[in-house]
C-alpha cells in the first residue's frame, strides 16, 4: 500500500460504500466526522461526498472511497469500519480503539484523541 490512512474499512464496509456511490448522482464517496451529541458525548457522522475537500485524509478500497474530516482524524485514527445489518439496525459500525465508552444504544461514543505523535509518524512514514 504504502499510502497512510487513517482507518480501514472491511470488505461489507467497502461494498456498501461502492453501493451508495452507485445510487446517488455525482458521488464521490462518503466522509467520516464526528459531532459533539448523545449520551456519551459524542457521534459519529456519515455524509456523502459530491466534492472532496482536499484536507480530508482520503481511504480508498476496490473503489471504495471515504474521506476522513481533519477534526476527527486524531478520534477515527486505527479504526475499522465496518457495515453490519441485524435485526435491530443496518448501519456503519466503527471499531475505534480511542472509543473509552459508549451508550448502551451505540449510538454515541465516548472517545480520546488518539496520541498526536503516533499519527503524525504514521502519516510521515507514508
Amino acid at each position: 500500500m504504502g499510502r497512510f490512512a487513517v482507518i480501514s474499512m472491511t470488505d461489507r464496509a467497502a461494498d456498501r460504500v461502492r453501493e451508495i456511490m452507485a445510487t446517488r448522482e455525482n458521488a464521490k464517496g462518503i466522509r467520516l466526522g464526528i459531532k459533539k451529541g448523545g449520551c456519551a458525548g459524542m457521534e459519529y457522522t456519515v455524509d456523502l461526498v459530491t466534492e472532496p475537500n482536499p484536507k480530508d485524509d482520503h481511504i480508498e478500497r476496490d473503489g471504495a472511497h471515504v474521506y476522513v474530516a481533519p477534526e476527527a482524524a486524531l478520534f477515527l485514527f486505527g479504526t475499522q469500519m465496518d457495515f453490519e445489518v441485524t435485526t435491530l439496525r443496518t448501519g456503519f459500525t466503527f471499531n475505534n480503539p480511542n472509543q473509552s465508552s459508549a451508550c448502551g444504544c451505540g449510538e454515541s461514543v465516548e472517545l480520546k484523541p488518539a496520541d498526536l505523535k503516533a499519527l503524525a509518524e504514521a502519516r510521515a512514514q507514508a
